[in-house]
């Protein structure tokens, strides 16, 4: 689901209309129905305000898309895997992967982000997130989660990562400097 499906069906469930959560937040009821249309974000001071408001994580708002599997029963795994991500210098362990929605943006920036779940403590944020790696369109992010969630279902005990980009960052935008991994 999108940001705009999570906000929408998180504020359903706790009985507030728009105009109720823009209140909330200091914001006009047509940013909260852009939001909700997903033409448009909130910045991240807000992202932050409606996660406490509505007392969901900020994983809960943001995730479209989550892969956590069981090993296979002759593997010798602890139902983790740890995952190499070249283009962001990151190794990690994880028991679940999670895609962020898809962003707007220019054809040279990227479009989905991916993280990485370690057990643990949840906490008032959620569960620990790594982010791993940025994606130039939702098929890139699929084939990822896909060959992620293969790798666990074999019960390897690491993947590295196969389908991001590479990025840099040019003030607050982030471009899309390379895609030689995407096949």
């Amino acid at each position: 689901m999108s940001f705009g499906e999570n906000l929408r069906i998180i504020r359903k469930q706790k009985g507030l209309s728009q105009e109720e959560l823009a209140e909330l937040l200091d914001v006009s009821r047509q940013s909260v129905s852009k939001w909700e249309q997903d033409q448009g974000y909130p910045e991240s001071e807000k992202l932050i305000a409606l996660s406490r408001k509505l007392n969901v994580s900020l994983d809960e708002l943001l995730e479209t898309g989550v892969t956590s599997v069981s090993p296979t029963p002759n593997a010798r795994s602890t139902g983790t895997i740890t995952i190499t991500s070249p283009n962001e210098n990151v190794i990690t362990e994880c028991y679940k992967v999670a895609s962020s929605c898809r962003m707007p943006g220019k054809k040279d920036e990227p479009q989905y982000a991916l993280g990485s779940v370690a057990r643990g403590i949840n906490s008032y944020w959620g569960e620990p997130t790594t982010f791993l790696g940025w994606y130039a369109d939702e098929e890139s992010i699929s084939r990822e989660i896909r060959a992620i969630q293969d790798a666990m279902i074999r019960g390897d005990s690491h993947y590295t990562l196969q389908y991001s980009v590479k990025t840099v960052r040019k003030g607050l935008k982030i471009k899309i400097t390379s895609q030689e991994n995407i096949p």
